[in-house]
């Protein structure tokens, strides 16, 4: 796992990848300052940080696209697979590497707060909190790219759809108060959902029968559900779409509420899509 931490992160600072990374973010978090801190005069740099997390719908996705999809494409995974290491291995000595390269700029970041309180009152905790939770945050959408990296040779395609998919994340909870609340809106919802899921699982295990039954399980017992208790679908799709959304959870934060549930969610995020990258993985070396 060591060696594999060692290689990616001395080809990250080998090419622009780095540098591109945390100039991107450096300059969003040092224009949110500009805006925030100095012209409209607010002691509050957790405020920054929910300013800077729009860049993060690009910067992520830019920055995972090529960590699995580029050995697939080079057909470089095979070293990999001969290596003496375990797929789990791999996948833990590349996250890690990105989780460096990632906390580079934010100790730079970090310092902002400390600079500001020499000229002003600054509540350190809750920036610090806020500095936390946002690292924290981003380790979950790094995550969650590896997965989607893992999905294709396609380092182009890989970043499109991460873009898609954490910029609809961005933006569910307010697209959660335009879909329909009804209860059968959410029980197709929900049955679209356990479709991709079915996918998802069909892709990873390459099991079509697995896929299969754990989707007509799952579709029938929503069928039951609905029929035993239809008022409890009413409004449950909106309810989901805001309960999914990470960017949500760190707005809490950011409004002075230190909330333990939303580090536990993220690193549930973490776990999961770590799991669901060496799946896939493990799913390329057997075939």
């Amino acid at each position: 796992m060591i060696a594999v931490f060692k290689h990616e992160l001395r080809s990250y600072f080998h090419s622009l990848t780095a540098y591109v990374f945390g100039a991107f973010l450096l300059a969003f978090m040092g224009l949110g300052a500009m805006l925030y801190n100095i012209q409209a005069a607010y002691s509050n740099f957790e405020f920054v940080l929910s300013f800077g997390s729009l860049v993060m719908v690009v910067i992520v996705p830019i920055l995972t696209m090529r960590v699995i999809a580029e050995e697939r494409r080079q057909k470089t995974d095979q070293l990999l697979y001969s290596l003496p290491i375990t797929t789990v291995e791999v996948i833990l000595g590349k996250y890690l590497a990105l989780l460096v390269l990632f906390l580079i700029p934010m100790a730079v970041i970090s310092l902002y707060p400390l600079i500001f309180s020499l000229f002003g009152d600054v509540y350190l905790p809750t920036s610090y909190g806020s500095i936390l939770a946002f690292y924290i945050m981003g380790a979950a959408l790094i995550a969650l790219g590896m997965f989607i990296s893992s999905l294709t040779d396609n380092q182009g395609l890989a970043a499109g759809i991460g873009i898609a998919v954490i910029l609809f994340n961005y933006y569910s909870v307010s697209l959660s108060e335009q879909v329909s609340s009804t209860a059968l809106g959410s029980v197709i919802a929900m049955v679209v959902l356990i479709l991709i899921l079915g996918a998802i699982i069909r892709y990873v295990t390459k099991n079509e029968n697995l896929a299969f039954w754990i989707s007509i399980v799952l579709i029938a017992a929503v069928a039951a559900f609905f029929y035993v208790d239809t008022a409890a679908f009413e409004g449950l799709l909106p309810r989901i779409m805001s309960a999914l959304s990470l960017f949500d959870r760190f707005t809490v934060i950011v409004n002075g509420v230190f909330d333990m549930t939303a580090i536990v969610y993220y690193l549930s995020i973490i776990v999961f899509f770590l799991f669901l990258s060496v799946q896939s993985l493990e799913k390329r070396r057997y075939n």
